[in-house]
């Protein structure tokens, strides 16, 4: 039987390809299983061609990690409301929740690793995804600000609290939908957000 040879490709082409199927390996796996056999073979490449793009495992799970951390952390800003005067501070609220779990079950495996953050992932991406909760938490925080200065029954909330409560609540949504899809699935986590947000916008 004759060897079978990948295509060429250009070297970042080629990483982009590796890191893709790593993720897709990652479907079926927990991030310690990771191996660099079953990367190239998804990839339909031989070890050589996977270890000349990257020289060890701790490399290629560093840079998916980084990529698909950079890429979630977007998604993220990119759902958060920058107004809230139109839709009313709970209205966003639920808006935010509802993009968020969309972007999350779209990509299940990328938000699992930001998510669950696995014990073995390298102590460099636990502290980015630290500092990148920082900044979004940052961010909720001045919501939260915002949201009570435009509603009546929001005053009285301690904003940095809310901000907080805010955060891990998408959080936690987030977890129930990548870990057990079938019992939580968006529908029902989003009547839940609506649900809770009208006790609290109803509260005396």
């Amino acid at each position: 039987m004759s060897r079978k040879y990948a295509p060429r490709l250009p070297r970042e082409q080629r990483r982009e390809q590796l890191l893709d199927s790593a993720l897709k390996v990652l479907d079926g796996c927990q991030l310690h299983e990771l191996s660099m056999e079953a990367v190239a073979e998804a990839a339909g490449v031989g070890k050589p061609v996977l270890y000349t793009v990257f020289r060890t495992r701790g490399e290629l799970v560093a840079a998916l990690l980084h990529r698909e951390h950079q890429r979630g952390i977007e998604q993220v800003r990119a759902a958060m409301p920058e107004d809230l005067t139109g839709p009313g501070p709970t209205a966003a609220y639920a808006a935010t929740v509802s993009a968020f779990l969309r972007v999350v079950l779209e990509h299940p495996t990328r938000w699992r690793l930001i998510l669950t953050m696995p014990d073995s992932a390298p102590r460099e991406y636990r502290d980015a995804l630290r500092r990148a909760r920082s900044s979004i938490l940052a961010q909720a925080e001045e919501l939260a600000k915002a949201g009570i200065a435009l509603s009546p029954a929001l005053a009285g909330l301690d904003p940095v609290l809310l901000g907080h409560t805010m955060l891990s609540f998408a959080e936690m949504l987030g977890r129930l939908a990548v870990s057990d899809p079938e019992t939580y699935p968006r529908e029902r986590l989003e009547e839940y957000t609506r649900s809770a947000l009208a006790l609290l916008g109803g509260r005396s």
